[in-house]
């Protein structure tokens, strides 16, 4: 491997100095490291469509965590605005930099901002260096025998499984640049986000991701808990995820020693595996459905609902509360985000692509290959995703996962005065007025049937 003498690394979704591939080896391989965060205005800019403000100040909490950080290590963290290819060209041009270090990231977006920043990169003789870190297999190392994605989860899993997962691995104590960067820093965060959400759901940092590992020995219930909305059966921990606060090994390997390799948990680290490398190899998922047949489905676009779908005013309480949270905290239930999904696209007939922007712009944790391969699988289009003819009941799966409704009336103001019985009661009655609830905006069993005779005639 060649040795440079000065580097730039640029964090994108690994903010941590821990287990950090790229910048261990930028460490490794220079003499000192410019460690910075590149804020491009095609995603930072809050005027923009589908600008989500939830995982953008999960994003500016972790920054601030990744900031004391590299404080603590004897480094800064630097800030610059504009395309990453322009500020690589820039202080190519200042600071005599040798080389550029990144992580892949996967998206079509991702993939063509990086190979802006390697032609800038060649533009100004500067060595451009691509690790993978932020899954626990890369794309492209998890194939069928003929050297194909697989597109069957269960076979992927088992094929994944039986690969290692590398150990997390601590930084080397190697010198960072402290010194003026040459071009101008951005330091004006207010101007992206005025305001915070007090009541968001996870907080970013490491700090925070740190504490939630050391409560997976609570998790041991897991696989019966996770399900429930009203519990806290889940870890949270998919926002830090995402944004890299802590490792996907890290994680991977906590869980293995606290809980064991055969806990449920692991498999839905190969479930975020998946979705990315089927996002990897068919890069058209993000704009039309995987399995061609359904591609021609006649949507209902004009379909008044979609308001109240999006507002949590269905007149199916379960639904309701789901996007009810969704909106006030940027997370909802993986459970509810199951039953959600499938109102949307087999109750209402909306195209899938509506409501996965929908969850792209209020997410905290939002991926955009996890989230196109859950909504793929909700709407039965994705590779390995749900029968169509399999359609979530809301009643049903309200008085199974909420028979108290205790997630429902924490959600729903209105209901809270109704028992139990009475909200479960909704399918055949309609709420009091006074409550100022609606009723329900469609028949649940006549649309399933509708749903049946669209995707059973394709």
């Amino acid at each position: 491997m060649p040795h440079f003498g000065r580097s730039l690394f640029i964090f994108r979704r690994d903010l941590r100095i821990e287990d950090n591939t790229g910048l261990r080896a930028a460490m490794e391989l220079s003499e000192e490291v410019i460690p910075c965060f590149i804020f491009d205005p095609r995603l930072s800019d809050r005027e923009r469509l589908g600008f989500n403000p939830h995982a953008f100040q999960f994003l500016l909490e972790s920054l601030d965590d990744l900031s004391e950080q590299l404080h603590s290590r004897g480094g800064r963290l630097y800030l610059f605005y504009g395309t990453a290819e322009d500020v690589v060209s820039r202080l190519a041009g200042k600071l005599d930099i040798n080389a550029v270090f990144v992580n892949h990231d996967y998206t079509p977006l991702s993939r063509r901002r990086d190979e802006a920043i390697k032609r800038a990169c060649i533009g100004s003789d500067v060595k451009f260096m691509q690790f993978h870190d932020c899954l626990l297999h890369e794309p492209g190392s998890v194939l069928t025998k003929q050297g194909k994605p697989y597109l069957v989860f269960s076979q992927f899993f088992r094929a994944g499984f039986r690969r290692e997962v590398p150990l997390p691995i601590t930084l080397p104590g190697k010198s960072f640049y402290t010194g003026k960067p040459g071009i101008e820093e951005f330091h004006s965060f207010e101007t992206l986000l005025p305001s915070r959400n007090g009541r968001l759901f996870s907080r970013g940092g490491r700090e925070n991701a740190l504490s939630i590992l050391g409560d997976l020995p609570g998790f041991e219930r897991y696989d019966t808990e996770r399900n429930y909305p009203s519990t806290h059966g889940t870890t949270a921990l998919s926002a830090h995820n995402k944004l890299g606060t802590i490792s996907i090994r890290e994680f991977y390997h906590s869980v293995k020693e606290e809980l064991g390799e055969e806990h449920p948990l692991l498999r839905q680290l190969y479930w975020r595996d998946f979705f990315t490398h089927t996002a990897y190899h068919f890069p058209d998922v993000f704009i039309q459905s995987f399995r061609e047949k359904f591609r021609s489905i006649d949507w209902d676009y004009d379909n008044p609902h979609f308001h109240a779908w999006c507002s949590g005013n269905t007149g199916f309480p379960i639904v309701d509360a789901g996007m009810r949270q969704l909106n006030e905290t940027g997370f909802m239930h993986n459970r509810v985000r199951m039953i959600t999904a499938s109102f949307l696209v087999k109750d209402l007939h909306m195209d899938w692509y509506l409501g996965e922007r929908y969850f792209a712009s209020m997410l905290v944790d939002y991926d955009p290959c996890v989230n196109n391969g859950n909504w793929q699988w909700s709407a039965s289009t994705g590779a390995d995703s749900q029968p169509y003819f399999r359609v979530f009941n809301p009643w049903l799966q309200q008085r199974k996962y909420d028979p108290e409704c205790e997630y429902i009336r924490q959600w729903i103001p209105e209901l809270r005065e109704m028992s139990a019985a009475d909200i479960h009661g909704l399918e055949r009655s309609k709420p009091p007025a006074s409550s100022g609830y609606p009723s329900a905006i469609v028949d649940h069993k006549k649309e399933r049937d509708r749903t049946l005779a669209i995707f059973g005639s394709l």
